[in-house]
């Protein structure tokens, strides 16, 4: 069988500027989760934002099934046409896994037709995202609630539309509960968003963290499905009884 085709991009800025974060992700942050994917049977690769049309090439469109998205503090730097063809592949059926941060990403964004704003704070707390779908295949193998030790806060009110389906909800100490994981259908594509992943905080080490974002690929990348996105003048399936000819729009 053949393996579904990840592109994990990433901003990749933090890493370069911050000693203290290139010593959690030295070799970016994406790199935890393409090691994970491979080991887990995908083809993963990573894109930048700094190569050339930010390493998404139409030909790494093209063979891409399933693209997941972290920026933080450039996302106004990404080019609009990139975002354009980015938001054409997902309408055409490829999945897409926003991380974090990516809330406010351009292409979340057009996707959503919303803000994305929400409330936040760094207090070093814990968070406890509990799972409140608990047939759904982005929970497969794990247990009641995912907890993280330390992370910044996410809070209420996010300015999304409502999910298809919501998967995890976050609750803080601080008294604040946020909607961290949710599901979106665009077109023939499938959109995913997971707070988790602040790019201080080691969290894509975190066994149960990257088996979200595993299940999540599997769950968005591309069915067979012969949807057209085009607006097709039809043929009747059935005769008509009335075979005069029809005018007007």
């Amino acid at each position: 069988m053949t393996p579904v085709r990840v592109t994990v991009w990433n901003e990749f800025r933090h890493e370069r500027r911050s000693p203290h974060i290139q010593a959690i992700y030295p070799n970016g942050l994406h790199q935890p989760i393409i090691d994970h994917l491979n080991g887990a049977g995908f083809a993963a690769r990573a894109a930048v934002l700094d190569d050339p049309e930010h390493g998404l090439t139409d030909d790494v469109l093209a063979s891409t099934d399933v693209l997941t998205w972290w920026g933080h503090m450039a996302h106004g730097e990404v080019s609009d046409a990139v975002v354009d063809k980015v938001h054409q592949r997902v309408l055409q059926g490829m999945g897409l896994i926003v991380l974090h941060s990516g809330h406010y990403s351009k292409i979340f964004k057009r996707l959503m037709g919303t803000t994305c704003s929400l409330k936040w704070r760094e207090a070093h707390e814990k968070e406890r995202h509990w799972i409140v779908n608990p047939g759904h295949p982005i929970v497969d193998g794990l247990n009641e609630y995912i907890e993280i030790p330390a992370h910044e806060m996410y809070g209420e009110f996010f300015d999304v539309p409502a999910p298809d389906e919501t998967v995890f909800i976050a609750w803080y100490p601080g008294g604040e509960v946020f909607r961290s994981g949710l599901c979106y259908y665009r077109g023939r594509g499938k959109v995913f968003y997971f707070s988790p992943g602040h790019e201080t905080y080691p969290v894509y080490y975190q066994p149960d963290v990257l088996r979200v974002i595993e299940n999540a690929v599997r769950w968005a990348a591309p069915t067979g499905s012969s949807y057209r996105l085009d607006a097709v003048k039809s043929a009747p399936i059935e005769p008509l009884a009335n075979t005069a000819p029809i005018t007007g729009d």
